[in-house]
């Protein structure tokens, strides 16, 4: 055979099978020569695999072949440029590649092989599976929920636990609150109407939902992520939840997630009559009355199978929260729920859920049309516990901690569950030496079957406060809480009259009266405080003028002239001056309505407010009588306002309420907070100058044996109220008297003219409210070391200083028949003035006014006060006041809490 055709040398370890392999591996230049081949892109590079001159390095067999091969693809890798086919090579360099440990990430993000803002990109795949992942989790946190909850047993909802209430020495006082007033029926007791009343009002949509409302869960959700409260819309499967679930009743989103729970079984596994049955048989309609065969007993004493379309539609708005349309009012609870209040908004409920009753076809138009009043309901029935005071003391402390719940921490519900220990500040001993001292009174004067014209109808309320705390430590209330249902020492709506007066002088002394002579040259608001003895006008109807001397018109062109208590002018002709010590002890109207003008009614209303009174019980600024007395505080806040006086100035809200517990610990506890209503000095002026009224002036009938008395008189036009205000430095008490209806079947009542009540002329705050403060004080004190006030320092300037003699009245006083031992003068009322057009610059008292003799009209009784156009000023105080200027007659804003009628 020729050499030329005798075969190549095979390389070692691998013939030609290995050769076939090398060489593909070569021509792919994806893989090292895997078998030692020859031509590996290797050795451009100076691999070890090769030799000398580049020639292959001979292997002793196919293993070792492999393994070089892999050690030379490896380098490959290794050396390979970043810039270019990294994504292969496995780099992380700013090119595209990926490393090895971003493929072995379960979460790619931040994303490996993207820059710039896709590298923080999600991938729909991420995307996608987080939320698969959470709504997924959501669905197993939902069915854990759900098996979790059991549907509430409707039997469970009739337990509640008294509220225990204690005296302030600790002594137990009464324990009330839990009474269960319930009796569960079938739904075929409950008449359809009801049902269609609720489901009408409340949920129109009950038969065909699921037992929950998405759009009031969102809504519940958005007000938490606000961080308000955890309400919202709830159907009427929600509230026989809420209302079945005893275990907690806390407004947290752990709560409403149970709730919302517990409505998804009740409408899956209930049917709808069980739930409207259940949830009828566990609401709460007022009057303490759970579930509607309670409520149709409490409000109309029948059963719930009897009761109307209209009934229904009623207690159907009871629903809505009975505090606010129980017809009886509930003002204990929010001075704003009066029985005028309650009765309009009950009836424009009931309206209203009648009129949806026909529009979605469940009440026939003729039947509807047959109620359009308010059903007769019945007098709140009352647990004989309360009787008495008692029933008014449990109200007023219900109603401050219900008031104050976001200091207390009492709900209303809260209180209706009971299991509250209330330790107040009432003193028994105080409280039935009050109450003695009343139908002492009561009893000796006054006789509606002897007299029945002028003696029906009569009232008194009370109050007594420590000015070193504001603790309330004794009321009275009315004749029996059981059967007189407002609290009169909280609100009545009787105008205060004259006891108004030390606002006047208060204000005149912190703040002072404006001087046009001084503004006119600084731009500022100038003034002088007011000394005791400056020297006022006390002549009987006096024209009143505005502070830069200018007469005083209202809106109608009219002027007003001031009269006096009795027609009597005070001070010597020809100036009349009196000083204001002077006027105060006597209650001359015309120097303190002229008083007021000079120093602003605002700042009267300012120094008022300030001492403690409601800025809601007070009357409207249009008219001078003002400072008279036209407004309505309670006893409590009249009581409260003279306890400022005699704190040298300190202001303390009254409360009643020391401390509250549960089975937890303490819930709250009071902490007794003042301000500076007034300096010492101005308090303790206005305290001397009100000593004088009780030793030597309209109020003597209230003087103590051995003690520092202050206070004052008052009685308004009409003589429709009187009030007696004084204090000692431990125990501030304001007395009213009044005739006012306690039926409530009377329609449009008032009050009532009080002449020849109690076989007296008329009542003045001087006879039986001064009489009962005196027979209280004596015995609250009994016992307690006499304190003296303190002796004031001078203040303020002497207006209108001119040396006259002591002043004494013009005209002879006249006497009212009356126990006490000491004359009383009488009062008159305000007669309206011809027109004067002459004026006279201010404090100028020789400057004569034209038309103060003349006739004055004719009194009507309730358009006097020298303006007869409306808004017409009516009665005025006991020295000459206006009984309505802007007042409200009938109440309901006096109150301790406040608050505006609707």
């Amino acid at each position: 055979m020729s050499e030329h055709r005798r075969k190549p040398p095979q390389p070692q370890g691998g013939g030609r099978a290995a050769a076939r392999r090398g060489q593909s591996g070569s021509s792919s230049g994806r893989r090292a020569a895997p078998r030692g081949a020859t031509g590996s892109p290797s050795d451009t590079y100076g691999s070890e695999s090769s030799g000398p001159g580049g020639e292959e390095r001979p292997y002793g067999g196919r293993a070792e072949a492999r393994r070089a091969a892999q050690r030379s693809g490896g380098s490959r890798r290794r050396a390979a440029d970043p810039g270019r086919g990294g994504r292969r090579a496995g780099t992380t360099g700013p090119g595209r590649g990926r490393a090895a440990s971003d493929r072995k990430r379960i979460i790619d993000y931040p994303r490996a092989g993207q820059d710039g803002w896709r590298r923080w990109m999600p991938s729909w795949k991420l995307a996608s599976g987080l939320c698969l992942g959470f709504f997924g989790s959501m669905i197993a946190v939902a069915g854990i929920g759900y098996a979790m909850v059991g549907v509430p047993n409707v039997a469970d909802t009739a337990t509640a636990q008294n509220n225990v209430y204690y005296w302030a020495d600790g002594s137990e006082m009464v324990a009330t609150g839990g009474e269960t007033n319930r009796q569960i029926i079938n739904l075929a007791q409950i008449p359809k109407n009801m049902q269609y009343a609720v489901i009408s009002q409340e949920n129109k949509t009950f038969q065909t939902d699921k037992g929950i409302d998405p759009k009031g869960i969102a809504r519940a959700v958005f007000n938490m992520a606000r961080g308000g409260q955890t309400q919202g819309g709830s159907t009427i499967t929600q509230q026989y939840v809420k209302n079945a679930m005893l275990d907690d009743q806390s407004q947290t989103a752990t709560r409403k997630f149970k709730e919302l729970f517990v409505s998804i079984k009740v409408g899956a596994s209930l049917p709808k009559d069980e739930i409207m049955e259940g949830y009828l048989n566990t609401a709460y309609y007022g009057r303490s009355a759970f579930g509607i065969q309670a409520a149709a007993r409490a409000y109309f004493n029948k059963d719930a199978i009897d009761l109307d379309a209209g009934e229904c539609a009623f207690l159907a708005g009871m629903l809505k929260g009975a505090t606010y349309y129980d017809p009886a009012g509930a003002t204990s609870i929010d001075p704003a729920a009066t029985e005028e209040a309650n009765k309009r908004r009950a009836l424009r409920q009931m309206q209203d859920t009648l009129d949806k009753m026909v529009e979605y076809g469940h009440l026939d138009a003729t039947e509807r049309a047959k109620h359009t009043k308010l059903p007769k309901v019945e007098n709140p029935r009352a647990n004989r516990a309360l009787s008495g005071q008692i029933g008014y003391l449990v109200d007023l402390a219900n109603g401050y901690l219900v008031n104050n719940s976001e200091k207390t921490g009492v709900t209303e519900r809260k209180l209706r569950e009971g299991g509250l220990s209330i330790k107040t500040t009432f003193d028994k001993k105080k409280i039935d030496a009050l109450e003695k001292s009343v139908k002492k009174v009561q009893k000796a004067n006054i006789d509606p079957k002897k007299r029945p014209k002028t003696d029906t109808h009569v009232q008194f309320g009370g109050a007594s406060v420590d000015p070193a705390t504001g603790a309330i430590v004794a009321i009275y209330g009315g004749e029996d809480a059981t059967k007189h249902f407002t609290n009169n020492a909280n609100e009545t709506g009787a105008q205060v009259g004259s006891t108004f007066k030390p606002f006047v002088l208060a204000a005149a002394m912190k703040w002072g009266v404006r001087d046009p002579e001084l503004e006119a040259t600084q731009p500022q608001d100038e003034r002088t405080v007011v000394s005791s003895k400056s020297l006022y006008s006390g002549k009987n109807k006096l024209k009143i003028n505005n502070y830069d001397g200018t007469v005083w018109h209202d809106d109608k062109g009219k002027e007003w002239l001031q009269v006096n208590d009795g027609d009597q002018t005070y001070g010597d002709a020809p100036k009349y001056k009196i000083d204001l010590r002077e006027a105060m002890q006597h209650s001359v109207n015309s120097a303190y309505v002229q008083l007021g003008m000079d120093v602003g009614l605002d700042k009267v209303a300012e120094a008022a407010t300030d001492a403690g009174i409601l800025k809601d019980s007070l009357a409207g600024m249009d008219y001078p009588s003002f400072s008279l007395g036209v407004s309505d505080p309670s006893a409590i806040r009249m009581a409260g306002s003279y306890a400022t006086f005699a704190a040298s100035g300190k202001q303390r809200d009254p409360y009643s309420v020391e401390k509250v517990t549960n089975k937890d610990g303490t819930l709250y506890e009071h902490e007794t907070t003042d301000k500076e209503a007034f300096t010492t000095k101005v308090a303790d002026n206005v305290t001397d100058v009100l000593k004088t009224v009780v030793e030597d002036g309209t109020g003597t009938n209230a003087q103590l044996a051995g003690r520092e008395v202050a206070g004052k008189t008052g009685t308004t036009d009409g003589n429709k109220s009187a009030w007696f205000v004084g204090y000692t430095p431990q125990l501030s008490t304001a007395i009213s008297m009044f005739r006012y209806p306690d039926d409530e079947n009377i329609k449009n009542r008032t009050f009532l003219e009080m002449y020849g009540t109690g076989n007296q002329k008329s009542i003045h705050g001087a006879s039986f409210p001064s009489e009962i403060w005196h027979d209280y004080m004596e015995l609250a004190l009994k016992g307690k070391p006499v304190v003296k006030f303190p002796v004031p320092e001078p203040i303020g300037e002497v207006l209108n200083e001119d040396p006259i003699p002591t002043p004494t009245p013009s005209v002879t006083e006249t006497e009212e028949e009356s126990p006490s031992p000491t004359p009383t003068p009488t009062e008159s009322e305000v007669l309206p003035s011809p027109s004067v057009t002459e004026t006279c610059p201010p404090f100028d008292w020789d400057c004569e006014e034209t038309g103060d003799t003349g006739p004055g009209g004719t009194d009507a009784g309730g358009t006097d006060g020298g303006v007869t156009t409306s808004p017409s000023p009516s009665e005025t105080d006991e020295d000459g006041g206006n009984n309505n200027g802007g007042g409200n007659n009938n109440g309901g804003q006096g109150g301790l809490f406040g608050g505006p009628d609707e």
